[in-house]
């Protein structure tokens, strides 16, 4: 019955989650189908679980109850037996005095034992899901994490782990397949006279502005996200940052840029604004090396969206 109780937790602990629109904590939505088809698996495995521990258990029963009906004349059947059961008793306290221990019992509570702790290891993720609220994620973990990026000519290969500022695909691509797949979104953004990120283009945006800075030095670009001030900035300079996943929470990052704000703006870390301005270089000290800058001209401060997180969808 253990394992029905198991597959059932993890099954409706995946429900709840699309139910409450949690999952989308977790993992880019674009593959929500393999969790909808894991929460269906398990969910028929533990229907399969429980009919067959039912049956099993009524089996037993059956056969009690003919064990019990049995008629008083099967008594000698029953004695002619027990000389038998004494030889086979014999037999075994042999075999327990030849090996000095009797190998079944004596490892019967280590047995129990690792299955308990399996068991518990198994349950934790499901009470943690079902009970615990998944928090979004905010400025206190990229300071935790330890705001740096690699280099931008560095492959992102060196930390796949987790990712800082720019996003980059590339990882999940042979290098021909994701040219052309650069070259396409280039086409797609480079044409535009100012270029407005959204919460659908938020992530390849920025990636193709990342991955071509020459071709929008000059231009417009506007976006949402949530400031952070970082290190060895001045007081007109804020990151403006937008958690995001590429294809889950293993794979996220906070992509964003630094932001030039004008002189005696205040902002607080995690305050939610919109910012419009042009592109430009800017030599950040902490990085040792010049990264790209929005020099704002126009910004507003806003409600954090419903959904604080940015998706890759293609």
């Amino acid at each position: 019955m253990i394992r029905f109780v198991i597959l059932f937790g993890f099954s409706f602990m995946f429900f709840m989650l699309h139910y409450t629109g949690e999952i989308n904590k977790y993992i880019n939505m674009k593959y929500a189908y393999l969790s909808i088809s894991a929460v269906v698996m398990m969910g028929l495995l533990s229907i399969f679980e429980f009919i067959r521990v039912s049956k099993r258990q009524r089996a037993e029963e059956k056969k009690q109850a003919a064990g019990e009906a049995m008629p008083e004349h099967s008594h000698d059947h029953h004695e002619a037996c027990r000389h038998d059961d004494h030889c086979h008793i014999d037999e075994h306290k042999r075999r327990v005095d030849d090996h000095g221990h009797d190998c079944g019992h004596s490892h019967g509570n280590e047995t129990k034992l690792k299955r308990f702790v399996g068991c518990f290891i198994l349950f934790i993720p499901i009470v943690t899901g079902l009970f615990l609220p998944a928090h979004a994620l905010d400025s206190s973990f990229v300071k935790a994490k330890g705001f740096s990026i690699p280099g931008f000519e560095q492959d992102i290969q060196d930390n796949p782990s987790y990712q800082f500022l720019k996003p980059d695909t590339s990882i999940f691509y042979q290098k021909d397949v994701y040219e052309e797949l650069n070259h396409k979104e280039l086409a797609e953004f480079a044409s535009l006279g100012s270029v407005t990120l959204t919460d659908a283009n938020y992530l390849k945006g920025m990636e193709v502005i990342y991955q071509n800075l020459d071709a929008f030095f000059g231009k417009t670009i506007a976006f949402d996200g949530f400031a952070f001030k970082g290190q060895q900035v001045d007081d007109s300079h804020y990151f403006v940052f937008r958690f995001g996943f590429i294809h889950c929470v293993a794979d996220s990052g906070v992509f964003g840029m630094l932001v030039e704000f004008p002189k005696g703006t205040k902002v607080e870390d995690d305050d939610w604004v919109h910012v419009s301005g042009k592109l430009d270089w800017e030599y950040y000290q902490p990085f040792k090396q010049k990264i790209p800058v929005l020099k704002v001209s126009g910004w507003n401060p806003i409600k954090e969206p419903k959904d604080p997180y940015v998706y890759r969808t293609s």
